[in-house]
């Protein structure tokens, strides 16, 4: 059956290209049941790190900063509960 495209509307046709040029990705999505939520929320993360630093200076510190807030490192000493 050959794709035909009868709206004359130019959004619709756009919406409608993307969909069957990305129709795969998206029925994987569904079937498997994916999603890049914690990419986004630890993207997030960094970047209120680089906010709330007001930037940085060369790149290495703002890498140390990452594992320092988002490493999930215990600072605390023996005995003490965090």
């Amino acid at each position: 059956m050959p794709w035909a495209m009868r709206s004359g509307l130019e959004p619709i046709k756009k919406v409608a290209g993307t969909i069957k040029d990305h129709l795969w990705e998206i029925l994987n999505a569904v079937v498997l049941e994916v999603s890049n939520g914690s990419a986004e929320g630890l993207n997030s993360r960094i970047k209120m790190i680089k906010v709330r630093s007001r930037g940085f200076r060369n790149k290495e510190r703002f890498a140390n900063a990452i594992y320092l807030h988002l490493g999930g490192l215990n600072l605390y000493p023996d005995g003490v509960v965090g």
